[in-house]
């Protein structure tokens, strides 16, 4: 793939992703330099994220968190540059993959009719915080399988035709959060972008100065601290 990342025509982006918060931990400074060089980014989150706390000692119950996580995540998606923003508001921690909610993807996907889809990888079981979240495979696991074969062929859900979706397909997937990747993009200007945005998720994140350090130190291998180099990576698949 020559310069992945890069199109000589402005691109409909579409990211569906379990969690709030997950589009900026996943890929931030990629969807930031996306928005910068003039591309249309927009998000469709699977649940509201109801049960994740920061401070277990929080007690507010699952549907005010789910507003305070709406509202994070507009905040969030703001800083970079991300202007349409929708919630699925699946319950947090129950998603599955089943046929149900494959339709609801494809409906989404032929909605958007997006170039460019953005999910993450379902194969990832570990995560450099220990277990990968089972919402996070879920949502994975049912882009992909809407993506193909489900959402370019007509045969598939013939009912959202009568309810005026047409079948498409994106030229490219771009699965975030991946040990498969075959696509790495120096995102070092966009890092700072990528950090401001996650503060916006502070139901999530307790101390803001323990999550800055935490996201400074991910630099790549071969910086230092006075000059650190950061990378997103990502599994690319081309379906035209």
């Amino acid at each position: 793939m020559k310069n992945p990342g890069t199109w000589d025509t402005p691109q409909q982006i579409l990211v569906i992703l379990a969690h709030p918060d997950d589009p900026e931990f996943f890929c931030g400074a990629t969807l930031a330099r996306w928005a910068r060089a003039g591309h249309e980014i927009a998000y469709y989150i699977l649940t509201c994220g109801d049960k994740g706390r920061n401070d277990h000692n929080l007690q507010i119950p699952g549907d005010q968190l789910c507003a305070l996580r709406h509202t994070e995540e507009l905040a969030a998606a703001a800083v970079l540059g991300v202007k349409e923003v929708h919630f699925l508001d699946k319950d947090d921690g129950y998603l599955v993959p089943d046929m149900n909610l494959r339709r609801e993807v494809v409906r989404i996907i032929r909605q958007f009719k997006p170039d460019v889809l953005v999910t993450c990888d379902p194969q990832n079981l570990f995560a450099t915080y220990g277990l990968n979240h089972p919402d996070h495979r879920a949502a994975g696991q049912v882009v992909l399988d809407a993506v193909f074969p489900a959402a370019g062929n007509e045969l598939f859900f013939p009912e959202l035709l009568a309810e005026g979706w047409l079948p498409h397909s994106p030229k490219e997937v771009w699965a975030s959060l991946t040990s498969q990747p075959n696509v790495t993009l120096d995102v070092t200007d966009m890092w700072e972008t990528k950090i401001r945005a996650l503060k916006e998720h502070k139901s999530q994140i307790g101390d803001p100065a323990k999550l800055e350090e935490r996201i400074r130190s991910r630099r790549t291998e071969d910086s230092t601290e006075e000059n650190p180099r950061y990378e997103e990576k990502f599994r690319v698949v081309n379906w035209r």
